[in-house]
């Protein structure tokens, strides 16, 4: 299974350009005949439409394993000749993301105890002839690119950390911001950084936090998800020009493994 880097006729474009009510909204496509038009989906990228192009950046040996890397943004390769390659997100096809984890559920292929993500990846394992239709219901692609330095990078640019960095909705989170979790999961609660944004963070009640590399990480990233409080922390000069208040707000936080 191949992993790309991002394809030179991916087009980006910021609606925010052309209309002020459209502003931070962006939608990505492919330039073709003077058009930006839908770029192909999952189903048609791991069906062969990008190769031979030399976009190919390493070959994942499990394409369950890949599909996860994709959800993560980020991860670690191991190469043939034992060497680490490191790889962070690029950049996305711009198709909508389907969490497959609420749709196996929804169709009662996962009992209450296989929700995981080991659970979700399980199933897949064991249903082979099922697997790649249902993760191709998730028309999202994500694009990588690699990475020296410290990471994986955030929205913000910056390095994230782990057990301190959370993914969040920049429409209700502003990035940067300190965040307080309490939430039924003692693992997650307590103080976190907004440093990063994900295709299925959406909401002013979702975060996903980063728990780092290792297989610590994976355990507790891959069966995380709680519910609870947030509360976003303001500087009080920032609290007086928004007219007042306490500068609290919250709402209920659903951890998740962290996509980058």
């Amino acid at each position: 299974m191949p992993i790309y880097r991002r394809p030179p006729d991916l087009v980006e474009i910021d609606l925010g350009l052309f209309a002020d009510d459209l502003k931070g909204r962006k939608i990505r496509g492919q330039a073709a005949n003077g058009a930006v038009v839908p770029y192909p989906d999952r189903a048609t990228i791991t069906g062969g439409s990008l190769a031979g192009r030399g976009l190919e950046l390493a070959w994942a040996a499990d394409e369950v394993e890949f599909f996860f890397l994709q959800v993560q943004g980020s991860g670690r390769i191991r190469l043939p000749d034992g060497r680490v390659l490191r790889i962070g997100y690029d950049s996305q096809n711009g198709r909508a993301y389907t969490g497959i984890g609420a749709l196996m559920r929804d169709r009662g292929l996962l009992g209450p105890n296989e929700q995981s993500m080991q659970g979700i990846m399980a199933w897949l394992r064991a249903h082979p002839d099922e697997a790649r239709a249902i993760m191709n219901e998730n028309k999202s692609f994500v694009f990588f690119r690699p990475l020296v330095g410290a990471g994986p990078v955030g929205a913000l640019g910056l390095p994230v950390t782990g057990r301190a960095s959370v993914a969040a909705d920049p429409a209700y989170v502003p990035l940067g911001a300190p965040i307080f979790l309490s939430l039924d999961r003692a693992e997650a609660s307590g103080l976190w950084v907004a440093q990063d944004t994900g295709g299925a963070i959406r909401g002013a009640n979702r975060f996903d936090t980063f728990w780092g590399a290792g297989e610590t990480a994976r355990r507790i990233a891959g069966g995380m998800s709680g519910r609870g409080y947030a509360w976003l922390l303001l500087p009080i000069g920032s609290v007086a020009r928004l007219g007042g208040g306490d500068g609290g707000g919250d709402g209920g936080g659903d951890g998740g493994p962290g996509r980058r």
